[in-house]
């Protein structure tokens, strides 16, 4: 009988073939025996991305619901697991907190032009570690944020005075407090970063807000690339995204540059405190202490970037929405201001020396935090191995996300969860930083906002001033049922309330 010999080149595709059969066949063999969390039905191509509305943290509060505290969507082509409960939130954020603590890779668009991924959005390693180290020892530490409390002291002062002005020349009528206050934010994280005003900073109010408000789109609004990468960024680029962010960025890069070359001048004046470039520049001049990486300018022009996106809006919108709740309840606003109003007495003003001992104060911002996280859904993580969360299992380059408006709102975790009750954390040893899975406005473990402290310190001192310097009341025909508490997500990664809230201030002695 004749042998037939196959051609070499045959039997060298099938032995390179043969490996990736049983690699395929063991893949899929693996998928079939994993648990993966429920998910809802999905389209093809976009997945689950048409159940997200324009708030998206309440439309994933719903879908949990209905699949569980632990859910798997696909949000175009990128899988991710959705945690809504405080026990799979401590799971990820404590049990697995090495396993989900990186970030996803970022394309188009929103990837940061400055070769630098910051603090936020870069992926765990080495130069991660050693980078939240310049944060957390040198920038937000609680010696340098206690460094800056007399600049936060003249801000809100300038507030104070300035509402005292306008109720003076136009009594009974309704001061836009949500205005007041995102200038109150600003001004101080100008002042703190760059040891100067709006007005000596040869860049006007309205143009830095204007590139500011560019900044945010960009980082928060839509990206194809993100959801489908490597094919994204064509609708990036023809939707105009990818031109409007590099316009915004040269704008922002040419203002950070100024204020880089001033600090930088021989003639600059000398200045009581260092300011945040100032302490950054010490550090790519002596690169001392951070051996693993190597500061240049262009990471400081992106921690300042960091600041400005992370920083300025959060903090008044938390003080907004704690003046809204107290407002619409007249008795807990009086038992606030009679706190105040009791241990300050005749001072005048409020000093940061004094928020120690306004108890009452503290639970109206964890409430606040509570029911109005700035951050709805908190930063997404990445998984880097295998693990579980409630027995189901979560594969590598998987994106966690948090929804921690959701969390706080859980009837397993609070009585009552959809009202505001200040006093419920009277007693409690439940805090927001981290530990308490119940509360996460700034995330927990590797994670957590570095920025926390300086953060809340800026809150407690505005509204304990507001409190104590006026009585507010509602503009004339107004109901505190009348109140808009809606939510606005626009282009923003934070969550701030729809309307303006324009009350009415008036002396109270």
């Amino acid at each position: 009988m004749a042998i037939i010999e196959a051609p070499p080149a045959l039997l060298v595709s099938v032995l390179l073939l043969f490996p990736l059969l049983i690699a395929l066949i063991q893949k899929c063999v693996q998928k079939q025996n994993k648990n993966l969390p429920p998910s809802p039905p999905k389209l093809p191509f976009i997945g689950n991305l048409h159940q997200l509305g324009s708030l998206p943290h309440q439309s994933l509060c719903q879908l949990s619901k209905k699949y569980g505290s632990v859910m798997l969507l696909h949000l175009g082509n990128v899988p991710s697991v959705i945690i809504s409960s405080a026990e799979a939130a401590k799971q990820v954020m404590k049990t697995h907190d090495l396993s989900s603590c990186s970030r996803p890779q970022l394309h188009g668009p929103k990837q940061l032009t400055y070769n630098f991924q910051d603090l936020a959005f870069s992926p765990y390693g080495k130069y991660w570690r050693e980078l939240r180290k310049i944060y957390v020892l040198e920038v937000f530490s609680v010696k340098r944020v206690n460094s800056y409390q007399s600049v936060r002291e003249e801000e809100v002062a300038k507030l104070v005075n300035s509402i005292s002005h306008h109720s003076s020349s136009s009594p009974g009528a309704a001061v836009d407090l949500t205005k007041k206050l995102y200038a109150l934010t600003a001004s101080i994280i100008f002042r703190t970063a760059f040891g100067t005003t709006f007005k000596d900073s040869k860049f006007s109010e309205e143009k830095l807000y204007k590139i500011l408000e560019e900044v945010v789109i960009s980082v928060g609004s839509f990206c194809a690339a993100e959801y489908f990468p490597y094919v994204g960024w064509i609708v990036d680029k023809l939707s105009g995204l990818q031109r409007r962010r590099d316009r915004t960025f040269h704008e922002m890069d040419g203002f950070f540059q100024r204020v880089i070359d001033d600090h930088l001048s021989p003639g600059r004046e000398k200045q009581e405190h260092e300011d945040i470039v100032d302490v950054l520049l010490k550090i790519v001049k002596e690169q001392t202490g951070f051996g693993a990486i190597s500061l240049t300018i262009n990471n400081i022009k992106a921690v300042l970037l960091d600041m400005f996106v992370g920083g300025i809006d959060t903090a008044a919108i938390t003080m907004v929405w704690a003046m809204a709740e107290l407002v619409r309840r007249p008795k807990l606003m009086k038992k606030a201001q009679d706190e105040v109003r009791t241990f300050i007495g005749n001072k005048g003003k409020v000093s940061e020396c004094d928020i120690e001992q306004l108890q009452y104060l503290k639970m109206i911002m964890k409430e606040t935090l509570r029911l109005h996280p700035p951050a709805a859904i908190i930063v997404p993580r990445e998984t880097m191995s295998h693990f579980t969360v409630n027995g189901y299992d979560i594969n590598p380059k998987t994106m966690i996300q948090v929804n921690a408006w959701a969390i706080g709102r859980d009837p397993n975790s609070w009585k009552d969860p959809e009202e505001f009750i200040p006093e419920r954390f009277e007693d409690s040893p439940i805090d927001f930083k981290g530990q308490h899975f119940e509360l996460l406005p700034f995330g927990s473990g590797r994670r957590t906002c570095p920025a926390m402290y300086m953060g809340t310190t800026i809150v407690q001192l505005g509204l304990a001033n507001l409190l104590y310097s006026f009585d507010w009341k509602l503009p004339d025909g107004m109901k505190e049922q009348d109140i808009n508490m809606d939510e606005f997500a626009g282009f923003s990664l934070t969550i701030s309330k729809r309307t303006p809230l324009k009350l009415v201030p008036e002396k109270p002695f």
